[in-house]
């Protein structure tokens, strides 16, 4: 018994070298100038134990990004729990997800390298998963305590999803950062207030 607790974690913990390893060099090279040999070599793993692990590069690289898409939802949780009013806690959990785009990390690999690597309808998948259910459940509660005019959710979920993606997309892509965060911040702001009940 204790032989197989020790082998399990021994496997656990190998796989969690392999994600953090991987998740560094997809951050600063992207996925397409990263080897897998350098991976299991900074890991100090064998090739055999990221093939135990992972079918192959592009496996991990998902396993690295539902990761990563689980880190920012903690966060964007974290950040909205003082939040008491529903409408306040949507607003602080939306510029809490503009404020991750802001990091390198999140950029290349979530937003630059995620749906070309994975295919658009995984990437959207594993957002749906993160993202789309807590927006939704987000503005279902500001719906359900009179914030937000009352109306089907699901169209507007995926209406604002992709207008906080592109907002995502605008502040990776920018070359002074914050400028842009601050600019899309706003706008989204803006947008938002059409949202309110009067």
């Amino acid at each position: 018994m204790e032989t197989k607790s020790r082998k399990a974690e021994h496997a656990e913990s190998t796989r969690a070298a392999l994600l953090a390893v991987a998740q560094q060099l997809f951050a600063e090279r992207g996925y397409a100038e990263t080897s897998t040999e350098e991976i299991v070599q900074r890991a100090r793993v064998t090739r055999g134990a990221l093939y135990h692990h992972f079918r192959d590069k592009r496996d991990l690289f998902e396993a690295v990004v539902e990761e990563m898409e689980a880190g920012i939802a903690t966060r964007l949780v974290a950040a909205a729990a003082g939040e008491t009013d529903p409408w306040r806690r949507l607003h602080t959990g939306l510029g809490a997800f503009l404020d991750a785009c802001e990091e390198p990390a999140i950029q290349r690999v979530l937003l630059m390298d995620a749906p070309s690597v994975l295919g658009w309808e995984k990437w959207r998948e594993i957002d749906a998963k993160y993202g789309f259910g807590m927006l939704k459940g987000g503005l279902q509660a500001a719906m359900d305590s009179g914030a937000i005019k009352p109306q089907p959710v699901d169209p507007l979920a995926h209406l604002l999803t992709g207008a906080v993606m592109e907002a995502a997309m605008v502040i990776a892509t920018a070359k002074d950062v914050r400028s842009a965060r601050a600019e899309v911040g706003a706008t989204l702001e803006r947008l938002m207030e059409g949202l309110r009940a009067s």
